[in-house]
């Protein structure tokens, strides 16, 4: 399997000795998260500081962004890290797009499937200096004269990877992305039930192959050097659960499992403001369902047991003063779990 780990965003300053020291400890990616900070700065920073991790944002919101302006950004982070630019790419939910983007919604998965193919029209454009022609429900692009238009790179056209957890969105990432990014309120139950069967689906309408397919995620690990190490991981774990599950667009996962009442409990916490008293109704069993659990010793058996044969990477961040041999070690284990991703398709 793959192993990505997130970069710091908040101060630049350590951005860079934190992609050199992910890439020297073997992990094949880099990403950023849109919170707080801005998604794709420490990005280019990191693309100057290494040679060979792959670099992505997971994920960055799609719809307040023009496609041509994504486009882009994509653009100069594939062409400045010389091809490792992977765009991970979210919809987010209603409420977002409408009150804190100021944005219209719309259905998400047909409006981004458009998107996807929106990104690909402007850079086959740019790449083949052929004229920009994209007409869809959602975009119309029929404007781009030399001055707007970068200088052809001769690398890969950009890989998409899309954020999905209900069906329609894994049959949108199956059809038209190169990748899907599963939301860590995942089971392997979920990832094997609903997931995997949805992707096939969209893959089977798009004629793309599952081994240019990246799988990442769907779950939580929770590890450490030692048990209670590994607990306090779990209670980070237990939190996350708890704030993911008070939210309906995630009731179909709890659902599968007979989780349906847990989830209108915390739905109720979250109208009424009790965040902070969301973990203590999130029992141990059910924080194993999405998360594999283990100290650095059973860490890997953990992982191949929750993601084995369905995933083919995943996120694991380590405390700062883990030390880098360690890290190492850790990291070749994970990798050495068999996995179909053999690599993005190429292509134009």
């Amino acid at each position: 399997m793959r192993v990505f780990t997130r970069l710091p965003m908040r101060d630049w300053q350590e951005t860079a000795s934190a992609a050199r020291n992910a890439e020297a400890a073997g992990h094949d990616a880099v990403m950023t998260v849109e919170l707080g900070h801005d998604v794709f700065a420490a990005l280019a920073i990191a693309a100057m500081a290494t040679e060979r991790v792959e670099l992505t944002p997971s994920v960055a919101v799609a719809f307040p962004r023009s496609p041509t302006v994504l486009a882009s950004q994509a653009w100069d982070l594939q062409a400045n890290s010389r091809g490792r630019f992977v765009l991970g790419l979210g919809s987010q939910v209603k409420g977002h797009n409408e009150r804190r983007f100021g944005i219209a919604w719309s259905a998400p998965a047909p409006r981004l499937r458009d998107y996807v193919r929106a990104l690909r029209a402007v850079w086959q454009c740019w790449e083949k200096r052929g004229k920009l022609d994209f007409h869809s429900e959602h975009y119309t692009l029929t404007l781009m004269t030399p001055d707007f238009s970068p200088e052809p790179t001769g690398l890969p056209m950009v890989p998409v990877a899309i954020a999905a957890v209900g069906e329609a969105m894994l049959r949108v990432a199956g059809q038209v992305a190169d990748g899907v990014r599963l939301h860590p309120l995942c089971s392997r139950r979920y990832l094997e039930e609903v997931c995997l069967p949805q992707i096939a689906t969209g893959m089977a309408r798009g004629g793309r192959s599952r081994e240019n397919f990246d799988v990442h995620g769907g779950g939580f690990v929770a590890t450490g050097p030692d048990d209670a190490a590994v607990a306090i991981a779990m209670e980070h774990v237990r939190q996350r659960i708890g704030f993911y599950g008070s939210t309906r667009t995630y009731m179909p996962i709890l659902a599968l499992h007979g989780l349906q009442d847990l989830g209108l409990k915390l739905h109720r916490m979250s109208v009424e403001g009790r965040w902070s008293d969301m973990a203590s109704q999130v029992p141990d069993d059910v924080v194993r369902i999405f998360a594999a659990c283990g100290t650095y010793t059973q860490i890997a058996g953990a992982i191949e047991q929750r993601y084995g044969g369905a995933a083919d990477s995943l996120d694991l961040d380590f405390p700062a003063d883990t030390p880098a041999g360690l890290q190492r070690e850790l990291i070749a284990d994970i990798r050495r779990i068999p996995h179909r991703f053999a690599g993005f398709d190429s292509n134009w």
